[in-house]
């Protein structure tokens, strides 16, 4: 059977996902009768709720005696590491792009990877049927791209398809009404144009995985793409380690791929991408060989972490009410078997205390982290996130990020002033009638923090996307820090509707009445530059001349709900975020009152010497 190995790749919500459900669909990979949701391939729960695909996952259907092993890659910047590393499983890409955003920052990103990889592509003009698509100007965009990323003449005669996704269209003419329901025209052009990979069967085994996966009772597996050569269940077989050393192990068990299912087979040949496990610290770049004929192929390069924060055992006097995982040892071990499936993601203690380094490729990896352990029970608290700094022949650098906006036109102004406070280097600005597209190279610590301020001045209607671009020597000036005080809780009860109505107008609060509070708890943002310490759990003293229900005819404003996010992005380096399966926590580093005053005054004595 031919086989065909290919990549979806795009812009964070272009319609990637979707597509791969028609092409799975078109195919009649499913029975008629069987109920399928929609965006199968976003199988997370994370994943389903956020919109977004976090984990690069491959499908296979059957399609005209072919078999197609399919991609699907996450379009956010933060999980790009996934997009880097399956360039090296395929042998073409099908790049969407949207109809009315055209390309964007991470089309650049996974195009270029693609380039750097000599991968074939496709381009597949999505979401034609929307009022507002202008799929000329937007193949137009696509041409300058590949231009700009300095891809080979013949490369610039890429074929294209025009579809929608969302409802099962797609055609080879640009003309919307030639629009047909099912997916064929693609998968054909799949065929035709994606060139089959070299399947040498008689040759040397070689198998390099390029995707991780994780159970208890196996620990890794291997997901990659076989070379040359072919692999049995049962075979001893060599692994060649990042470190060149060489360790023999048993396939115990070898995975295909049909569908949405992983089944096991008895032996994979060169062409085919299949999952191995039987060797428990396998890890992405590694080259599975024949023993005796040990040949590596060339390592696969992963990019470095930008961001990081501190991750520990939680310290506030509400420990231990939520959550059930609390110890150092159990985050420990959760946070290491992270690391087990994600290469990108780097963990390490702090020599001495209950405290980890985790860092990521950006505040969305992190954070998705964070959601998922405090859903598994986890509790711990976080610091803020920091951009993680690099030494370049004696210089300090710091990461930049490529950066697209765009914004409603009344909205414009509002936005350079920020980017400008935020040290953001305009590169170009472009104006239609109602909306504005502003690009900036900017530092990464100048985004942390920017996308709530961002979506309030625009009016949530403001797009912001962005993507690593390299290295440059530090700004010493401080970027991105919030500039206002807390409102910090100086007593320990539950909060009362009489101590936060007096205390409004000192700023906006972050909590209701009756909720549980300690001392050292953010429970409002400031009006002012400083903090204030405050005393929401104090009751109004009851008289002969006041009936003991005065106090719920107290009416408040509704308190300001903050997100993980949110959270993240709002604390300073003094500041912490608790995290508990129920709550979300803010907190001062320091909780004693008087001690934090001390503390605060001595670094304030300190800055003004």
């Amino acid at each position: 059977m031919d086989i065909r190995n290919v990549a979806i790749i795009a812009h964070v919500d272009h319609g990637k996902t979707t597509l791969v459900d028609k092409l799975l669909r078109s195919s009649h990979t499913f029975r008629d009768n069987q109920v399928i949701e929609e965006r199968v391939m976003d199988s997370n729960a994370l994943e389903r709720e956020r919109g977004i695909t976090i984990l690069a996952k491959n499908t296979a259907i059957t399609y005209k005696d072919t078999k197609i092993n399919i991609l699907d890659t996450p379009g956010h910047a933060d999980f790009s590491g996934e997009v880097e590393r399956i360039m090296k499983m395929v042998d073409g890409v099908v790049l969407v792009v949207d109809a009315y955003e055209g390309t964007m920052p991470q089309t650049r990103f996974v195009l270029k990877k693609a380039f750097e990889a000599h991968l074939k592509p496709i381009v597949v003009i999505n979401k034609v049927d929307k009022p507002s698509a202008r799929p000329l100007e937007v193949i137009d965009e696509v041409l300058e791209l590949f231009i700009d990323l300095g891809c080979d003449e013949d490369e610039l005669d890429f074929p294209i398809c025009y579809a929608s996704a969302v409802n099962n269209t797609c055609s080879l003419d640009i003309d919307p009404s030639t629009q047909k329901e099912g997916m064929e025209p693609l998968l054909d052009m799949i065929i035709k144009y994606i060139p089959a990979p070299e399947m040498d069967r008689e040759a040397p085994l070689q198998l390099q995985p390029a995707l991780l996966d994780y159970t208890d009772f196996v620990g890794r597996i291997g997901i990659g793409r076989i070379k040359r050569g072919t692999i049995k269940s049962g075979d001893v077989v060599s692994c060649i380690r990042l470190d060149n050393s060489i360790k023999q192990f048993r396939v115990q068990k070898l995975y295909g791929f049909l569908g949405l299912d992983r089944i096991e087979i008895k032996e994979g040949y060169a062409g085919d991408i299949v999952a191995v496990s039987g060797l428990g610290d396998i890890s992405v770049g590694e080259t599975i060989c024949n023993v005796g004929q040990e040949e590596a192929l060339e390592k696969i390069h992963i990019s470095e972490p930008t961001v990081q924060m501190t991750f520990g055992t939680n310290t506030s006097p509400f420990c231990g009410r939520d959550g059930k995982l609390v110890t150092a040892s159990k985050i420990e071990e959760r946070l290491f078997r992270e690391v087990q499936k994600d290469v990108s993601l780097k963990v390490s203690r702090i020599q001495g205390q209950e405290e980890w380094i985790v860092s990521g490729r950006g505040e969305l990896h992190l954070g998705i982290l964070i959601e998922n352990m405090r859903r598994e029970n986890y509790e711990f608290q976080v610091s803020r996130p920091r951009v993680i700094m690099k030494e370049i022949d004696g210089v300090m650098c710091e990461p930049y990020e490529y950066c697209v906006i765009d914004t409603p036109n009344e909205s414009a102004g509002s936005v350079i002033e920020m980017m400008g406070n935020r040290h953001g280097i305009m590169e170009t600005m472009s104006n239609t009638e109602t909306q504005t597209r502003i690009i900036y190279y900017i530092p990464s610590r100048g985004l942390i923090g920017f996308n709530t301020d961002f979506m309030t001045v625009t009016k949530g209607y403001g797009i912001i996307n962005h993507s690593f671009s390299d290295y440059r020597p530090v700004d010493t000036v401080n970027v991105g820090e919030r500039t206002t005080g807390v409102l910090v809780s100086m007593a320990e009860g539950q909060s009362t509707a009489y101590s936060i109505g007096a205390l409004e107008d000192r700023g906006s609060m972050f909590i209701a009445p009756g909720e549980d509070i300690y001392e050292g708890m953010i429970v409002g943002e400031a009006n002012k530059d400083l903090d204030l310490a405050v005393n929401v759990v104090k009751a109004k003293q009851q008289t002969n001349t006041r009936s003991s229900n005065k106090d719920t005819t107290v009416v408040l404003k509704k308190p300001r709900i903050l997100s993980l996010e949110a959270c993240l992005e709002f604390i300073n380096e003094d500041e912490l975020v608790e995290i508990t399966p129920k709550h979300i926590r803010l907190r001062k580093k320091i909780l004693d009152t008087v001690e934090r005053k001390k503390y605060d005054a001595k670094m304030r004595a300190e800055k003004d010497n």
